[in-house]
């Protein structure tokens, strides 16, 4: 039985983990973290909806390579570090639409990856980051399923980064800087295809539920077995188990086992049996499965909106070390109104009130929009989305119309930022 203090810490709502944390003790109990929460708050447009969807200026100097049907773009003969403002768009748009993009021998640097991620919102700053700008990502020697035995924090699994925010990221960079030449390899899945690969009966079960996201098992497993002190204290979020990305306007799976202990509407049992599911049905993922094999000057930008990644376990000698950034995304869905993909959004959402802010706190699922399988099957019939036909936004041109829309959101939204000590 675990000690009374560790009962006490478990939050109701983070959704009674089954397994209490056997190692816990004082400093965990007294530890005071030196920051407070984050406070939501709305971002800048996505970069991505200022883009040609056709990628124009990026296509012209980069060869576009699919790793798979589903997800994982590999970008050749380009550097990073040359792209403008335009191209950097565009790489963000085909990033929310592929999930994850590689490239490799990048001449990036720690420096020059802040200021190119910059360009693309709010920096992050994980819970054990000590740099404000930057966490450092390495190898464990450890197998992630024996250090289940110490902590009930699956760090090893299935996640999206810090998913528990009540701003959740949305865009990560990984630049690796030191890498072992066999192992400790990275996987992604595509939440827009294992939201298509559950049924029609549980699309529409799920659609009803708010998976809670938690960072206390986390937070527990820093301060006990890494004996780092987090920034800020532990955190529960409620969001919808399904969302719809602002930017493609498609609905994505939002569950993980990493960070997510239940579901706010069913009592343990049920969510234990469902997160049972989800962690069997994202594991057999493979037709929605990339796995990237790392070297120096390798990198990796992912969009954890509509992913989910991992570690592959390995027990490699070599150092692994990389230099991970990320932005905070939006909790609001403001931006639903001006989606180059889905044309339909550029219209209010009956989630949305006319000024365009959500009447419910967790609304950035909008039930009108459709699935990645969907909108492939509108776009080979011609079937009207909405009653708007795919190939058009019933408005005209869709990347003028969008694009000064996008820049009229991000005029009024010029000098919101988040509240976080100095």
């Amino acid at each position: 039985m675990a000690h009374l203090e560790a009962r006490k810490h478990i939050s109701p709502d983070s959704g009674f983990p089954i397994t209490l944390h056997p190692g816990f003790n004082a400093k965990i109990k007294d530890w005071a973290p030196p920051e407070p929460l984050r406070e939501e708050f709305s971002p800048k447009t996505d970069r991505a909806l200022f883009a040609d969807p056709e990628k124009k200026a990026l296509f012209a100097i980069a060869r576009r390579v699919d790793l798979t049907e589903s997800i994982g773009t590999l970008l050749e003969n380009v550097q990073l570090s040359q792209l403008d403002e335009k191209q950097l768009d565009e790489l963000a748009l085909l990033v929310t639409e592929r999930g994850v993009v590689f490239f490799r021998d990048q001449d990036l640097t720690t420096e020059g990856q802040y200021k190119l991620f910059e360009h693309y919102g709010t920096l992050d700053r994980h819970p054990a980051q000590k740099d404000q700008k930057h966490v450092v990502i390495k190898g464990s020697q450890e197998d992630h399923r024996e250090i289940l035995k110490y902590t009930p924090w699956p760090s090893g699994d299935w996640h999206a980064d810090t998913s528990f925010e009540i701003n959740p990221p949305s865009y990560s960079l990984l630049r690796m800087e030191e890498h072992p030449k066999v192992g400790g390899d990275t996987a992604w899945i595509s939440q827009y295809g294992t939201y298509d690969a559950l049924s029609k009966a549980m699309q529409r079960f799920v659609e009803g539920l708010h998976a809670v996201h938690t960072s206390r098992l986390q937070y527990d497993t820093i301060l006990d077995l890494w004996g780092v002190g987090p920034n800020r204290p532990p955190i529960d979020t409620h969001h919808p188990a399904v969302r719809t990305h602002p930017v493609t306007g498609l609905k994505a799976l939002n569950v993980n086992p990493g960070f997510v202990t239940g579901f706010a509407e069913l009592n343990k049992k049920e969510s234990d049996k469902l997160l049972e599911f989800f962690e069997y049905h994202l594991h057999s993922a493979d037709d929605h499965y990339v796995r990237w094999k790392w070297a120096v000057g390798s990198v990796a930008m992912w969009d954890n909106r509509c992913t989910a990644h991992r570690v592959i376990p390995g027990t490699y000698d070599s150092p692994r070390k990389g230099i991970r950034t990320t932005v905070f995304g939006e909790k609001h869905p403001l931006v639903l109104l001006h989606s180059p993909i889905n044309p339909s959004l550029l219209t209010l959402s009956p989630s949305l009130s006319a000024e365009g802010e959500g009447d419910d706190p967790t609304a950035y699922f909008d039930p009108a929009s459709s699935s990645r399988r969907e909108r492939q099957q509108q776009a080979a019939t011609g079937v009207a989305l909405n009653g708007v036909p795919p190939s058009t936004n019933g408005a005209g041109n869709p990347k003028t119309k969008t694009s000064e829309s996008a820049r009229e959101r991000e005029r009024e939204t010029e000098g919101e930022s988040l509240s976080t000590p100095a």
